[in-house]
């Protein structure tokens, strides 16, 4: 006779937090969008929450990436300086997907 696992079927998953640089409010990993800092020094959206280099996590909130953009919250917790060019392409691309989260 087999003992009973650990997965039982009434067990509730871990479910990963991470921590919005702006509003420093602790959410579910898959209700922030992670932006990262790749080699070049420059920060990319990462959509698949696994590309490689530094990551730091904002709320789907248009306050929260105000705050994180302009305030200088990212670049600290990136450790890195954004050009204006790599600034307006987060802006453009967080105007985006919250316009994909009010629809």
């Amino acid at each position: 006779m087999r003992m009973s696992s650990d997965r039982s079927p009434g067990r509730l998953r871990h479910v990963p937090q991470r921590t919005c640089v702006a509003c420093r409010q602790a959410r579910a990993k898959r209700e922030l969008v992670r932006l990262v800092r790749v080699p070049d020094g420059s920060v990319e959206l990462d959509v698949s929450g696994r590309k490689a280099g530094r990551g730091a996590y904002l709320c789907v909130t248009p306050e929260c990436w105000e705050t994180g953009l302009k305030r200088g919250r990212l670049e600290h917790a990136l450790r890195t300086v954004l050009s204006p060019r790599n600034r307006e392409q987060l802006v453009e691309q967080g105007k985006s997907i919250l316009q994909g989260v009010r629809h």
